[in-house]
């Protein structure tokens, strides 16, 4: 009798419940006429008299801390329920710190409002490519150096397929697709195989532009790239066109800006030039309209093309290109 008195106790001290619907079921099943304490007392009659006494008192102290648990675990469960119904459904909750944009992706849109004003429209396509489309259409000749592993990332077994080198593939796509006039902004990530170090990546961003009509000329290229300029670094920017050779473009050349660290005067960031050189530009190569099906009698057209990471070195200063794509909260904050 004392063993299964103490068995009970260690069951009841125990007890648990998620529900009123289950206090309610441990008071049937421990306390009620036919529960389990009440049975104990059915066989109290069996114990003999030199123990009566001693065992009744253990029955007793078993009924009270039945009753008692089962107090407990209804007081617990009514405080659980007046916590819920204090709780303000209609309170605005607490502030969640927003992030903020990638600075790469802040300057891209920079860069697309600017030209979005000149009437340049997106157009995107795959980064990985064929060759005809980042190589043969744009009058790159087979023995070019851009084709050779050092610079290009080819699929393996696939010796035509590769990453593109440049979003001109892009340029390619649309020509072939869509007759002029066209006036496209081409962003995207590009690949080159190159050690990575604070000035170099194997992959980095591009925006290319390309406009294609009758009569387009190299002032019409000249005035949109000053008007970039000056929107981007300020009224004072002043541009300069120096020669240059790209096998889709003739004449070519590369497009420097004033420094806006010396006003031209010449310091360590411009090399004591007085200026910085921001991207690379020129008109539409014949050969390259003839490959797309597009009239070069007819049409002529200009293109450029801007490294986004380049442009954003110039804006925030970021001196290690690592930096863009190593995901530091400490380094993404500045640009909240």
């Amino acid at each position: 009798m004392k063993e299964k008195i103490k068995h009970l106790t260690e069951i009841i001290n125990t007890l648990s419940a998620k529900s009123n619907d289950e206090v309610e079921a441990l008071r049937i099943k421990y306390l009620s006429k036919k529960g389990e304490i009440s049975e104990l007392f059915n066989e109290f009659r069996t114990v003999s008299n030199d123990q009566k006494r001693e065992v009744g008192q253990l029955l007793n102290k078993l009924r009270d801390d039945a009753q008692n648990k089962i107090n407990e675990l209804k007081t617990a469960l009514a405080e659980t329920a007046s916590n819920i119904e204090k709780i303000d459904l209609t309170r605005t909750p607490d502030t969640i710190p927003f992030g903020t944009r990638h600075p790469l992706s802040l300057v891209k849109n920079e860069i697309f409002d600017i030209f979005s004003r000149l009437g340049f429209v997106a157009a995107e396509g795959p980064e990985i490519e064929d060759d005809w489309h980042v190589f043969g259409s744009l009058n790159f000749p087979p023995e070019h150096p851009a084709r050779d592993m050092q610079d290009t990332f080819f699929i393996e077994r696939h010796p035509d397929i590769l990453l593109r080198t440049h979003t001109s593939s892009v340029q390619t796509r649309v020509m072939m697709k869509q007759k002029p006039p066209i006036r496209i902004l081409c962003p995207g990530r590009v690949y080159r195989n190159e050690a990575i170090s604070a000035r170099a990546h194997c992959f980095f961003h591009q925006v290319e532009g390309l406009y294609i009509d009758k009569n387009v000329s190299f002032a019409d290229l000249k005035q949109a790239l000053l008007y970039f300029a000056k929107e981007m670094f300020g009224e004072n920017t002043e541009i300069r066109l120096r020669p240059s050779y790209f096998p889709f473009t003739e004449p070519s050349a590369e497009m420097d800006i004033s420094c806006d660290l010396c006003g031209g005067k010449g310091c360590s960031f411009c090399k004591n030039t007085g200026w910085v050189e921001i991207l690379g530009c020129g008109m539409v190569d014949p050969n390259v309209l003839e490959n797309c099906n597009i009239d070069s009698k007819v049409y002529s057209g200009y293109a450029f093309g801007m490294g986004i990471e380049r442009i954003t070195n110039l804006k925030y200063r970021v001196k290690d290109l690592r930096m863009f794509s190593e995901n530091d909260i400490r380094f993404l904050n500045q640009f909240q």
